[in-house]
């Protein structure tokens, strides 16, 4: 993918409450703006990279942007689950990301369980992506220290 590595932070705002609540899968939602900014070439789908809240620890993470096509949501988001990272919730504090590899496209699920697998497959590969000489680099960039 051309557009990566590709740098976002903003504020964490209320999402659907789907992560936690329906999915067990805690997420922190960026604005509509910090979604907006996204290069008008870059593809809707899974991704992972890592992330910073508040300038503390940097976690690895996996991020769903585009449709969630099995709710069938009609604004495009950014949905971040932060991965290893039981602090609660983070509404209203800076959330850092650096995207680096493109995992899969947005798929619609027939079922909850189907997604809730997959998710935990998308993590599980991000875990051990992650740990490539490439990536780790990332995980103290200057943009995560700022």
């Amino acid at each position: 993918m051309s557009s990566l590595p590709h740098y976002a932070k903003g504020e964490v705002i209320k999402g659907f409450g789907r992560g936690s609540k329906e999915l067990g899968i805690p997420t922190a939602n960026y604005p509509e703006d910090v979604v907006n900014n996204l290069p008008e070439n870059f593809a809707k789908g899974i991704y992972c990279g890592f992330a910073s809240v508040d300038n503390g620890a940097v976690h690895k993470m996996v991020i769903s942007i585009g449709w969630n096509p099995t709710y069938g949501n009609t604004t495009k988001s950014m949905e971040t689950h932060i991965m290893n990272m039981n602090e609660g919730d983070f509404y209203g504090k800076e959330l850092k990301i650096v995207i680096l590899n493109y995992i899969r496209d947005e798929v619609k699920f027939t079922t909850i369980e189907a997604l809730i697998e997959t998710i935990h497959s998308d993590i599980k590969y991000a875990d051990e992506e992650l740990n490539k000489p490439e990536y780790e680099k990332y995980r103290s960039d200057n943009f995560f220290k700022a």
